[in-house]
């Protein structure tokens, strides 16, 4: 396996996009819209793909929810950070307006360690290791 990259479907996906832009850096690429896509008519304006690149190793995809929001979304998405300003810097953005689950603390297994749900309903584990 060469990699696993997320996808997350989610309601107001321009909006989220620059969000999650904004808390994360990288770089917006592949956007693509239904409009004129016979398939997706009816849902003109919504994202059927999106990738944010952050880095080279790090992507994540979007596309809008075209039918009913999804249930039953059972698992986070954990984010292994490089740095304490970085797990602070971002678990600020995304609790901010969200709900924190696990207040960011260090942990048994020597690492600082928080669990945000953010605006968009998607939650987000954080964990950076300590060298």
């Amino acid at each position: 396996m060469k990699s696993i990259i997320p996808e997350i479907y989610i309601e107001n996906c321009k909006e989220a996009l620059d969000f999650y832009k904004e808390v994360f850096g990288g770089e917006i690429k592949n956007l693509k819209l239904a409009d004129g896509i016979e398939m997706f008519k009816g849902y003109e304006g919504k994202i059927i793909h999106a990738e944010l690149h952050i880095n080279e190793l790090c992507t994540l995809y979007f596309v809008d929810v075209l039918d009913e929001p999804r249930k039953g979304f059972n698992m986070n998405l954990v984010l292994e950070m490089e740095s304490e300003d970085e797990i602070n810097k971002v678990y600020s953005a995304l609790s901010n307006k969200g709900s924190v689950k696990f207040a960011l603390q260090k942990t048994f297994w020597g690492a600082y360690h928080a669990v945000v749900t953010d605006c968009y309903d998607v939650t987000w584990g954080l964990n950076y290791s300590q060298k």
